[in-house]
């Protein structure tokens, strides 16, 4: 197990969450499944999320469940077993008995054993926490299951009788990251930074966007960070305009800005840059003067992370920042306060100033309890990417400003007293970005 999370703060993990369980109650987290991608060539294997939170087990075809009070113990894990033969095509497997020696939980068992066995441990629990809905084939073996028991009501048997979804009160023990997570956090966005100069300095006219995708994905792998986070945006000129390009095919041109939003994935953790930089290495006065707009924005927002505000506050700062920005520049005309309350400000900025971040790069937790913001609190973690898109068929605004589009990001971290940037290793000002392109 070659993780920078030691096997007790998995164990952690799983007693936090079975305090929180109900009395004689059971969960069951099943593990990813393998995914084809064409004929019979399968997609590169990535554990689900919370599955990996709960035990670090890096195999497919895995249940593992959570039985508080159980005699036996309370972490039973179901895998597949040891096969020499098969082991030879497809690599190493942990097998039950190494599951138990490797990752430190109380139990395991074959997973062609578990129809035997888990029905039995089913029984007599009232309440089933599992990931209800998320895969129907999951859900109909849960049910299988249970009509197992139903079937020996007769002899005494009593099937639970409430079903509840696992995500709740696993998401928000997710939402808090502990001092391990932040450091791999922080590496993942060390490499991802380093990545985004590699790009920077890479980047000329008559070379294409796929090719500065090509020295991200060098740089993510030279690292250790097998696979991105998500698919990279790398959008030239108007390209920069379209939120979740990912054609990444156009050539780069003289004169345009080029939009990279990118990160790897690194030890399960996501990290998430946006930069955007001149493929001629320096700014016109049209792309600096709203990059300035986007850059205070963002300097805003970062500085409202804190214990002191709510999850929107940060969002409340950047759009103030943006909104009055444009209108300085005549794009909107107005004051602040009517420009925000009529929202005319969205055919220029359209999305959230963030979200939480972690191993999911929208990773889980609620941005509301009940009806309010969520406060923000130490070990949280989130993005803060405010940006501009002037849409190149927009006839409302000056020709000279069309097909600009701008997005700042980094990856921050809750901190006692305020915040912590994972990812400033990676120029952002002007003055920073047109040097590291002349060096």
């Amino acid at each position: 197990m070659n993780s920078m999370i030691p096997v007790k703060e998995f164990a952690e993990r799983r007693r936090k969450l079975m305090e929180r369980m109900a009395p004689d109650s059971i969960a069951i987290i099943p593990a990813a499944p393998e995914r084809v991608r064409n004929r019979d060539v399968l997609h590169p294997f990535r554990q689900d999320s919370d599955f990996h939170y709960l035990s670090g087990f890096g195999e497919p075809e895995a249940v593992l469940a959570l039985i508080p009070g159980r005699e036996h113990g309370e972490s039973v894990l179901f895998c597949k077993e040891r096969n020499p033969q098969k082991e030879l095509w497809d690599g190493f497997l942990v097998g039950p008995e190494g599951a138990i020696e490797r990752y430190g939980l109380d139990d395991a068992f074959p997973i062609a054993d578990i129809d035997d066995i888990l029905p039995g441990m089913i029984e007599g629990r009232s309440r089933v926490y599992y990931p209800l809905g998320k895969d129907d084939h999951f859900d109909a073996r849960v049910m299988d299951w249970v009509k197992m028991i139903r079937s020996k009501v007769r002899s005494g048997a009593h099937p639970p009788g409430e079903f509840v979804a696992l995500e709740h009160l696993l998401h928000d023990l997710r939402l808090y990251k502990s001092a391990n997570e932040i450091k791999i956090m922080a590496k993942a966005g060390q490499i991802s930074a380093e990545a985004h100069c590699r790009a920077m300095k890479r980047a000329r006219k008559g070379g294409f966007e796929y090719n500065l995708e090509a020295e991200l994905i060098h740089t993510f792998m030279e690292h250790g960070a097998r696979s991105t986070a998500y698919p990279s945006i790398v959008g030239g000129g108007a390209n920069g305009c379209i939120l979740h390009y990912i054609e990444n095919s156009a050539p780069l041109k003289d004169g345009d800005l080029v939009l990279i939003d990118a990160g790897c994935e690194y030890q399960c953790y996501a990290s998430d840059i946006t930069r955007t930089f001149p493929v001629s290495g320096k700014f016109s006065n049209e792309q600096r003067a709203l990059y300035e707009v986007v850059l205070a924005a963002q300097y805003r927002a970062i500085e409202a992370v804190s214990p002191e505000n709510h999850w929107n506050r940060p969002h409340e700062a950047a759009l103030e920042v943006l909104t009055q920005g444009l209108i300085d520049l005549g794009l909107l005309s107005g004051t602040l306060e009517d420009a925000i309350a009529n929202e005319t400000y969205k055919p220029f900025f359209m999305h959230r100033t963030g979200h939480w971040l972690g191993l999911d790069v929208h990773d889980v937790g609620d941005y509301k309890v009940g009806d309010a913001w969520r406060q923000l609190e130490p070990g949280m973690a989130l993005t803060v990417e405010p940006g501009l898109y002037i849409a190149p068929d927009n006839t409302d605004v000056d020709e000279k400003w069309r097909g600009i589009g701008i997005r700042i990001e980094d990856d921050v971290v809750v901190t006692k007293d305020g915040c912590r940037v994972l990812t400033e290793a990676v120029p952002k000002t002007i003055a920073e970005i047109e040097a590291l392109m002349a060096d």
